[in-house]
């Protein structure tokens, strides 16, 4: 029948929309609700608050919820965090990873995450048994979530022998972006030379790049600028993104600039994780201690595409975390000082908007032939829905309806 449709959704309201309209769902792509047109189940949004889809951009899915099988970190530093993954990864199963992956992607997809780039360590410690992994749980979940992983060399390219290798062939067995670590090299001829090699890699795989940046409290390192250059000269604009640059918060203003005048050139996306990096720089401060997060207004205020990431869920690095989305831009509101109302909004465009130009989805949105990715939030607003991370009422992922959230609550006062 012309006027049949699977689901049909009244009195949505589309952030970043005024007002409240329907949607239907044909063949697993959005379309217009249709005078007299039949479904299979109508959902009525009651003016609740729709995206299309939550994307998570930045995590680990290879190392999530290990904490409880290793040795704790004493000091709770980035190093130490580091050592203790060598131990659990020499123990590493491919199955084992896949169930702890796809318990995370559950919790994803309940919190209405419905496209996640994953970063997974390629290191000549567990080989390619991490990819392998995640590999096994993206066949799993395809049909709900959307993944995209990358060939992560958090040990370095250089300094660990064999890892440019492992990485070639990362991308042979379903990688799909180029990762790296530069600063973690043994100079800063080291570490342009790590950025030489993925651009190596990327172009031979006509693949997009997303690096580790400067993840550290030093604020002597330049990677960050070398990487810019990089993507300039490798006419790679658009398709590079540097994830943490906590450096960058450190640098002196002057440079600072410079740097990010960089980045607005090459057409970098920049992504911030607030939670681990919170935790993590600054570790060992006196007062007053850094925060460990990069210039995110200042970097909005360039025009460069910003998002963030959950980045860590029970690990080594952050006990916390259950890659919600909402939870999250909570934090990044706190901890970027983004607190007035055009930038609440700014926040809610990262892990929406802002996270599609970072995994360059071109067909994210309401538009008619769209997938039918849809989150339904018990909220009107953003502010709302991050004020109270409000529950995701309903969770559509390519048209079905793959999780519903109720919350009930009695008060016994008077």
């Amino acid at each position: 029948m012309l006027n049949a449709a699977s689901l049909i959704l009244r009195n949505l309201r589309p952030w970043g929309e005024s007002g409240v309209r329907d949607l239907a769902v044909i063949d697993r792509r959005i379309a217009a609700a249709l005078p007299g047109m039949t479904a299979d189940r109508i959902i009525d949004a009651a003016g609740r608050l729709a995206v299309p889809g939550f994307i998570e951009p930045h995590i680990h899915l290879d190392k999530a919820l290990i904490l409880d099988s290793v040795r704790p970190n004493v000091s709770g530093t980035l190093a130490e965090a580091i050592e203790i993954i060598w131990e659990r990864k020499r123990l590493y199963d491919v199955d084992e990873i896949a169930e702890r992956a796809g318990r995370v992607i559950e919790s994803a997809i309940a919190n209405g995450v419905t496209h996640i780039r994953t970063h997974v360590d390629v290191d000549n410690i567990g080989g390619l048994r991490p990819l392998k992994g995640v590999v096994m749980a993206r066949e799993r979940y395809q049909h709900v979530v959307t993944m995209q992983i990358v060939a992560f060399p958090q040990e370095g390219i250089l300094r660990n022998a064999g890892a440019e290798q492992l990485m070639w062939e990362a991308m042979e067995r379903g990688a799909d972006v180029v990762g790296g670590m530069p600063f973690n090299e043994d100079s800063i001829e080291a570490s342009a030379k790590h950025i030489d090699i993925a651009f190596q890699i990327a172009k031979r795989f006509d693949a997009d790049i997303d690096m580790h940046v400067d993840e550290t409290d030093d604020p002597d390192a330049r990677t960050l600028e070398i990487l810019a250059d990089r993507t300039i000269a490798n006419d790679w604009q658009g398709r590079v993104t540097a994830g943490h640059t906590c450096a960058l918060a450190g640098y002196p203003d002057d440079y600072a600039a410079k740097v990010m005048d960089k980045v607005a050139a090459a057409g970098m996306h920049m992504i911030t994780n607030p939670a681990t990096n919170l935790m993590l720089q600054g570790r060992l401060d006196r007062q007053p201690k850094r925060r460990g997060i990069t210039r995110v207004q200042e970097l909005l205020d360039r025009g460069i595409n910003v998002s963030f990431g959950q980045d860590c869920v029970k690990d080594t690095f952050y006990p916390y975390g259950q890659n919600d989305m909402l939870e999250v831009a909570f934090l990044a509101s706190h901890a970027a000082h983004l607190s007035m109302p055009d930038q609440i909004e700014s926040v809610f465009a990262m892990p929406t908007v802002n996270a599609a130009k970072v995994l360059r989805i071109d067909d994210y949105g309401f538009a008619p032939g769209n997938p039918a990715n849809i989150v339904i939030i018990d909220a009107t607003s953003a502010a709302e829905a991050i004020r109270f991370q409000s529950p995701r009422r309903w969770v559509i992922a390519n048209g079905r309806v793959v999780a519903e959230t109720v919350v009930s609550r009695t008060f016994s006062i008077l």
